[in-house]
């Protein structure tokens, strides 16, 4: 757990001062931005292993933090959004955040999401030396030890979490998974709330792997089960 560093971008002071106490007790080393432009520059200079992001931020929101950051960076973003709506929750996973959480939240969910995260990021880093590095299907192929995927030799832009989605998927092909297996084994939590998580990068992933999303041939949703990957 020591050693990495968590940025925490929040302008609710009381907020802000709660985050970063649980965080530091459990561990982590904490830097602060309190605006979208200081979180810019902050994850820029820091370079921290995970984000906690909120959505609703002076000077530039954590969409458009999100947006950038995306380009620049694998590093996870765990979004903090006030509002319920739906499509909040919809704009933060697919402009790239990895999850998202709604306030008012657990302290205790929100450092299970953290450790989880943190978890998959360095399982992706460095595969056991027994697992297969190099995985082909068809026309994709996915280079886990250098994070690449490519389908007929083109590059795929993949957020961290598709990535990861896309492995666990290709690994276990031709077996179905519901939402909740899914959130347990890619995400790396057990989590009984919405599933729209999923969902999201389910079809994020389609628009990227299939010739036609609206047709999937390779990744599969079996209705009132699931999703698989075939091929």
């Amino acid at each position: 757990m020591s050693g990495n560093t968590i940025l925490v971008v929040e302008d609710d002071p009381n907020l802000l001062t709660t985050l970063t106490y649980n965080l530091q007790k459990d561990g982590y080393n904490v830097t602060t931005a309190i605006d979208g432009a200081e979180a810019v520059e902050t994850a820029r200079k820091e370079k921290p292993n995970l984000i906690i992001l909120d959505v609703m931020l002076p000077k530039m929101n954590g969409f458009e933090v999100c947006r950038i950051l995306r380009n620049e960076t694998t590093v996870p973003i765990l979004m903090l959004t006030a509002k319920a709506e739906e499509t909040d929750k919809i704009v933060g996973l697919e402009i790239g955040a990895d999850d998202y959480m709604t306030k008012p939240f657990s302290m205790r969910e929100l450092l299970a999401r953290v450790r989880a995260m943190l978890r998959r990021t360095r399982m992706g880093e460095v595969p056991p030396a027994e697992e297969k590095t190099l995985l082909r299907i068809n026309d994709l192929e996915i280079d886990i030890a250098r994070h690449r995927a490519s389908l007929g030799g083109v590059a795929l832009e993949l957020t961290p979490k598709e990535f990861d989605l896309l492995v666990f998927l290709v690994r276990n092909r031709g077996l179905v998974f519901n939402r909740e297996q899914l959130l347990e084994k890619v995400w790396g939590y057990d989590y009984a709330g919405d599933t729209r998580t999923v969902d999201v990068h389910i079809r994020w992933l389609r628009q990227k792997v299939e010739t036609d999303p609206q047709k999937p041939k390779c990744l599969i949703t079996v209705r009132g089960t699931g999703y698989k990957l075939e091929g």
